[in-house]
């Protein structure tokens, strides 16, 4: 069955119980109510009855239909019936009225007794005395009151099930109504499946839209529309790591092929040359080392990059106590003898900045930030490089004056193998793995590095670490 006939019939039962216990409670209260009422009257009908026994020895005047009267001498300590005004006063079964009598004597006031006559039904009984010596036991018919309370069972069970099959009728179909948005989040549920979520390009359109059924089921629709958000980026960034791991691979080997192609020449230039050309051959053989030195590079940055990576594993970084401003002013010297036709300017506050961190990688990302500045800028263009400290972090800041990154290119510069210069020459620099390398070293000190900009500035490069060592620390 479904879950709104389930909960229909579940609450139908709930209902009958608290009919049935409502029923018999209300039956019990009338049965009683009317005992009560049956046994005033016994009582009324008797203080009128006691005078007239007193005045003419039996019972004379108006009596009730089918009630039954008996009065005994009791002066002796056994109850002696006295005859009656009328035979119709005394049931054939007279035992129950004595037996009565009995009990007022041993109880010195009025009984009250339930008793079946033979042939009459159900009675009930009372005994008093009227005078010293003398008790008056009268029997009224109880039938009035089970008809009375039967009538009641009959009305309450056709009334009770009345309401029972409405409330189960009309509260399933509420229910229905109540647990449609459920059903729509199950077809919801079976549209994706029938999606097929193997494919790069797998997105989940569908959404569980209709509103409705309570603040339960409202908080379960957004739940399941929460998770179907996530499974869709999740889907997206899944197809996007795999557009980068193929555009990766490509690039990859790309950049490889190319210095073994020129290995592989240079090695047969550098064979002919050795049997035709001897001159020719320490040049070729230059050339050999200079391939296979930026292979190594190449293979190098790539290894370092699984490494950073992999940092849960293995990582790369080695930690010591620096002083930063010393580290920024050490790659400054460096790239001053390097690139003279580049005039450099560092503002550093006199006062160290001691960080944890790697000085070899920190010093190779610096060297890479000044370089690309040098490699990508015309000769003549000033840069200059600025360290600043705050209460958390300490940052370096790259700046050139050169024309700067177009719009198209700042959202990939730190993306593997990319080159703002789409043609894969390499007369304007390396292989496009050096922002990439910066940018690993940089996060696995706790850091960032990212591309800003200025309004007199062509470029600035700004990477930030932190300066609490025990965060230094987890990071590496």
């Amino acid at each position: 069955m479904r879950l709104g006939t389930r909960l229909a019939l579940g609450l139908g039962a709930l209902a009958l119980v608290v009919f049935a216990i409502v029923g018999t409670s209300l039956t019990m209260y009338m049965r009683d109510y009317l005992s009560a009422q049956l046994d005033d009257q016994l009582g009324l009908a008797q203080v009128a009855q006691s005078k007239s026994i007193a005045q003419n020895g039996t019972l004379q005047g108006k009596k009730y239909y089918h009630w039954y009267y008996a009065v005994y001498d009791v002066s002796h300590g056994t109850p002696v019936l006295r005859k009656p005004e009328e035979s119709s006063d005394l049931p054939a079964d007279i035992a129950p009225l004595t037996s009565v009598a009995k009990a007022q004597i041993a109880a010195g006031t009025e009984v009250l007794r339930t008793k079946d006559l033979t042939g009459e039904g159900e009675y009930r009984l009372r005994g008093c005395e009227v005078e010293p010596g003398v008790v008056l036991v009268s029997g009224a018919p109880t039938d009035s009151i089970g008809n009375t309370v039967r009538q009641l069972v009959t009305v309450q069970v056709v009334a009770f099930g009345l309401a029972l099959l409405a409330l189960v009728v009309f509260g399933r179909r509420l229910l229905r109504h109540g647990l449609e948005p459920l059903s729509d989040m199950a077809h919801t549920a079976h549209g994706i499946a029938s999606h097929n979520l193997t494919e790069s390009a797998a997105r989940l359109p569908l959404r569980a839209a209709k509103r409705g059924g309570g603040p339960e089921v409202e908080e379960l629709r957004t739940a399941f529309n929460t998770m179907l958000e996530h499974i869709d980026h999740s889907l997206a960034v899944r197809a996007e790591a795999e557009q980068r791991l193929r555009r990766f691979v490509a690039d990859a080997s790309h950049e490889l092929r190319t210095p073994l192609m020129s290995v592989r020449g240079y090695a047969d230039l550098f064979q002919y040359a050795a049997a035709n050309e001897p001159g020719e051959r320490d040049r070729h053989l230059a050339r050999l080392r200079a391939e296979a030195a930026r292979m190594g590079i190449l293979l190098d940055d790539l290894l370092l990059l699984a490494r950073l990576d992999a940092a849960e594993v293995e990582t790369p970084l080695r930690l010591e106590d620096t002083d930063l401003t010393e580290l920024v002013r050490e790659a400054a010297d460096a790239f001053r003898a390097a690139h003279a036709d580049h005039p450099l300017t560092v503002t550093a506050g006199p006062d160290p900045v001691p960080l944890r961190l790697d000085p070899v990688r920190i010093r190779q990302v610096l060297d890479n930030l000044l370089t690309n500045a040098a490699v990508h800028t015309p000769t003549g263009t000033p840069v200059s490089v600025t360290v600043a400290v705050t209460a958390g972090s300490a940052s370096v800041s790259v700046t050139d004056h050169g024309p700067g990154i177009p719009a198209g290119d700042r959202a990939r510069v730190f993306d593997r193998f990319y080159r703002v210069d789409k043609a894969r020459s390499r007369d304007r620099g390396g292989s496009g793995l050096g922002l990439s390398v910066a940018r690993a070293l940089v996060e696995a000190h706790g850091g960032t590095i990212g591309l800003g900009e200025s309004p007199t500035a062509g470029t600035v490069f700004t990477l930030t670490l932190p300066r609490n060592p025990a965060a230094a620390r987890t990071a590496g």
